[in-house]
């Protein structure tokens, strides 16, 4: 019996594309709990037994079950670069996106870049630097997370732009407010005794003059 034209496939849609299947909820705790053991190895500063054979036995799961996750170490390296991201990026974003005058914002980016830094995150970024060094993937990874950070600080003086009506570059502003807080973070690694909340109020300030007409 001939089909009919109903029955007949439509060969003028669109292939419909396969579903991907999800991931199952044990899965994502697994690949969680694999992340935070290897945050643990690399805040610890044991960069040199950092493998994944290391990093599934701090987890409790098999040195396969790891591989079924993360391809390499490298991979467990990105996965904490991505991890750690809400925990100094985003809160500078947010700080700078708030509404409010620029005055008000930097103020809000200043006490935020006041207060310490977490021990834990501040060796992971040790680690990570490491790993930068000798890894072009996570150098490439990384290097992406401060461009994101630096683009904070470039935005905050967008909006003194803005104020003023023109006539201030954004860019080198807050860049170089972006290299004085990294300084100020080696500075403080090493345990100097700085007053950063001061030192950044005072140089955004200064720029912030400076920018005014004749000044």
């Amino acid at each position: 019996m001939a089909a009919s034209a109903q029955d007949s496939p439509d060969l003028s849609a669109p292939p419909v594309p396969a579903r991907r299947p999800r991931a199952s909820a044990k899965g994502e705790q697994t690949r969680a709990r694999l992340i935070a053991a290897a945050r643990t190895l690399l805040s610890g500063g044991m960069s040199e037994r950092f493998t994944t054979r290391n990093v599934a036995a701090l987890c409790g799961v098999s040195h396969g079950m790891c591989h079924y996750h993360f391809q390499d170490r490298t991979d467990l390296v990105l996965a904490v670069v991505a991890d750690i991201r809400p925990e100094w990026i985003h809160p500078l974003e947010e700080a700078v996106s708030a509404p409010g005058p620029f005055a008000e914002r930097a103020e809000r980016v200043v006490e935020l870049l006041g207060r310490p830094e977490g021990a834990e995150l501040s060796q992971l970024h040790s680690a990570l630097h490491w790993h930068a060094l000798n890894d072009s993937r996570v150098r490439e990874s990384l290097e992406a997370e401060y461009r994101r950070w630096r683009a904070c600080f470039v935005a905050l003086f967008q909006v003194l732009a803005q104020e003023r009506g023109g006539g201030v570059d954004p860019r080198p502003l807050g860049e170089a407010v972006a290299a004085a807080v990294d300084g100020l973070a080696a500075a403080e690694s090493l345990g100097s005794e700085v007053d950063s909340g001061a030192v950044l109020r005072t140089l955004i300030s200064t720029l912030a003059a400076g920018t005014r007409p004749g000044g």
